[in-house]
C-alpha cells in the first residue's frame, strides 16, 4: 500500500515594484514596518530568487539545476546553495520577508540554517 502524499503550499504575498530604476520587493499593505528594522535587501532578493527557481523546477519550466544555472549565467553549485532558502520554514519566511526582521547570520549560515529541521530554524536565524 502506498503511503499517501503530503503537499505543503507556502504562499508569500509579496509586490515587485520598481524604485529608482530597480525592482524592489515590498511586503503587504496591511503590514506596517515594525520597530524600524531594515531588511537587507540581499536576503530579499535570494529568497526571492530561489522561490523562482524552485517554482521553475516544480512546473517543468527548467528541468535541472543546471538548465537554470545555463539561464542565469551563474554557476549549477551557486543555484544548488541559494535554492535552500526556498525551503526555509514558513515561520522564518514570515519573519524574514513580511515583518523585514534581519536574519542575525550571513547569507551563507542563512542558506546552511534551511537543513535544519523547521523547528529549530527560528532559533538560529534570529538569536
Amino acid at each position: 500500500m502506498q503511503q499517501p502524499r503530503t503537499i505543503i503550499r507556502v504562499v508569500i504575498p509579496l509586490t515587485i515594484r520598481k524604485r529608482n530604476g530597480r525592482p524592489k520587493i515590498l511586503p503587504p499593505d496591511d503590514v506596517d514596518a515594525r520597530n524600524g528594522w531594515a531588511q537587507d535587501p540581499h536576503v530579499l532578493r535570494a529568497i526571492a530568487r530561489a522561490w523562482s527557481w524552485r517554482r521553475q523546477l516544480e512546473t517543468g519550466a527548467a528541468s535541472t539545476i543546471q538548465d537554470i544555472a545555463a539561464a542565469e549565467k551563474v554557476s549549477d553549485r551557486f543555484v544548488g546553495r541559494m535554492i535552500r532558502l526556498a525551503y526555509l520554514s514558513p515561520n522564518v519566511l514570515e519573519t524574514l520577508v513580511i515583518t523585514r526582521k534581519p536574519p542575525a547570520l550571513s547569507l551563507n549560515d542563512l542558506m546552511a540554517v534551511a537543513e535544519l529541521p523547521w523547528f529549530e530554524q527560528a532559533k538560529r536565524v534570529f538569536e
